[in-house]
């Protein structure tokens, strides 16, 4: 845990349960062992859709659709999602899921490599996002840094979720399993660099796994 986990667990016991066919998503994705985003970070992005009113979310990373479905149920009526995702065993699920909650006038969702396709995005002039949760493979979130910057609008919001990695960012590389060194140090150039660019105002946030906040400011 990043912070006390008695607290933690307080906290969670303050949130408003979810929709009927959400919690039924997240359980079966608690008990497939499929990585999704938590209470603590629910409450977070509910609250910055809340404040923020966006009108076009993308998501890098959708996994089996909990996250996308559950932005949809509290982003504005005339908001839409783009979420992407790449393994078709989750793709599967995905468009299932999606389907199931009647969410597919609502949430587009691409097949496919997320820098190819965030390529392709970034090369349409009239692509730009004012929410983006990027939420995909850790140690690609510096090969998709460059992208999200062309299509997050200006005063628009990246959400970046996992930066933390279980507390273990903040340890020296050398404290660090081998074969997790790769993804720390990704992600250690990652936090640096959205935390130093001009172009961002950025917070580092420890809820769940550790998000960050950053605000295009130009």
């Amino acid at each position: 845990m990043i912070v006390n986990e008695r607290i933690t667990a307080y906290i969670n016991t303050l949130e408003r349960e979810l929709p009927t066919h959400l919690y039924e998503l997240e359980q079966t994705a608690l008990s497939e062992g499929v990585p999704i985003i938590k209470k603590d970070t629910q409450t977070f992005l509910r609250f910055l859709l809340a404040s923020g009113k966006p009108r076009r979310i993308l998501e890098v990373g959708a996994a089996v659709g909990f996250s996308a479905i559950f932005m949809s149920e509290y982003m504005p009526e005339n908001c839409r999602i783009t979420t992407i995702e790449k393994v078709e065993m989750r793709l599967v699920k995905a468009r299932k899921n999606i389907a199931d909650a009647s969410k597919g006038d609502k949430i587009t969702l691409l097949e496919g490599d997320a820098l190819v396709l965030l390529k392709q995005l970034a090369a349409m002039e009239e692509n730009s996002f004012d929410f983006i949760f990027l939420d995909a493979a850790k140690a690609q979130y510096m090969n998709f840094l460059p992208e999200l910057m062309k299509l997050l609008s200006k005063g628009g919001l990246l959400v970046t979720d996992n930066v933390l990695q279980d507390g273990t960012v903040a340890e020296s590389r050398y404290g660090i399993t081998r074969r997790d060194r790769t993804i720390h140090s990704r992600m250690r150039e990652y936090l640096y660099t959205i935390t130093h660019m001009e172009q961002l105002e950025t917070a580092v946030i420890p809820v769940g796994d550790g998000v960050t906040v950053s605000t295009k400011l130009y």
